[in-house]
């Protein structure tokens, strides 16, 4: 008798357990079947909320779904522009740049190509940003300037493009510290060869930099480089040329001792490199 009751609850539970199986899938069905049969208007709208609560992967999905339902629909240029800003809020730099080039090209006249513009250069900004940054101090300057450049480009492309453009006063400082930063890349480039003994690649990039970086706090190091650079090479004609100019316009510099000359205890070649930097590659210490 009481095996049979133990049956008899266990296929009560199976079948409670089918029918709640059964209603979940007919829930879902019934979801789906919504979503599919939603207008345009109404994924828009949802696309919106999720953009607005910060969950811009749905936003994504809803975006692309929108556009690929409604090709030529009402808010379907919206969607191209506004799945750029969704790309760039979830870290997907590659994307955001992609579709910011695709709307620019489908939609070259449109009043907030700007917009597109501004947030190819952001994609790029923000793209080498490193997870170790979040632990460990890094100088962004230590690290390859590809997505830099990158963004500088594109910024420079927006003031050209649109020089009254709203997004065009927050490009322009952000060039400005882009351009510190690429400075900075070739000085710390240069300050490397002269630790290989590759003088000439070091005072090559010095010249670099103080041809193509003026008004960058990174001339005067671009200038001692080239004279240590210059000097090493027993090229003294060129070595004093460079130390003249680097005394005569930057007289603080760190690198020059009494009478304007070179401090020889803080050039690059007698540095000594803390363990730090040497297991690090030169990226810390």
């Amino acid at each position: 008798m009481r095996s049979t009751t133990v049956l008899n609850s266990i296929a009560m539970l199976s079948l409670l357990s089918l029918l709640f199986l059964a209603g979940c899938s007919s829930d879902k069905t019934t979801q789906e079947e919504e979503d599919i049969d939603a207008t345009e208007l109404e994924y828009y709208k949802m696309a919106q909320s999720a953009l607005r609560s910060g969950n811009y992967q749905t936003a994504v999905q809803r975006l692309q779904f929108l556009e690929a339902r409604f090709p030529f629909g009402r808010y379907a240029e919206q969607a191209q522009l506004e799945i750029i800003y969704a790309y760039f809020k979830s870290t997907q730099s590659e994307s955001a740049r992609a579709a910011a080039d695709r709307f620019i090209r489908l939609h070259p006249q449109h009043p907030n190509v700007d917009y597109a513009y501004y947030l190819r250069g952001m994609a790029s900004f923000d793209e080498d940003t490193n997870f170790l940054e979040k632990f460990i101090p890094m100088n962004a300057a230590t690290r390859d300037p590809g997505a830099a450049r990158d963004s500088f480009n594109d910024f420079s492309q927006l003031i050209k493009r649109f020089p009254n453009s709203q997004y065009a006063p927050d490009a322009q400082y952000r060039m400005i510290y882009l351009r510190n930063l690429l400075a900075e890349y070739e000085v710390n480039v240069a300050r490397y060869y002269i630790y290989r003994g590759a003088y000439i690649a070091a005072a090559n990039r010095g010249r670099y930099v103080f041809e193509n970086f003026q008004e960058t706090p990174s001339v005067p190091d671009g200038l001692a480089i080239m004279v240590e650079a210059y000097t090493l090479l027993n090229m003294e004609t060129l070595a004093s040329e460079a130390l003249m100019v680097l005394s005569e316009n930057f007289p603080e510099h760190q690198s020059l001792g009494g009478a304007g000359q070179l401090d020889a205890s803080k050039s690059v070649k007698s540095t000594e490199k803390s363990w730090l930097n040497i297991i690090s590659f030169g990226l810390l210490g």
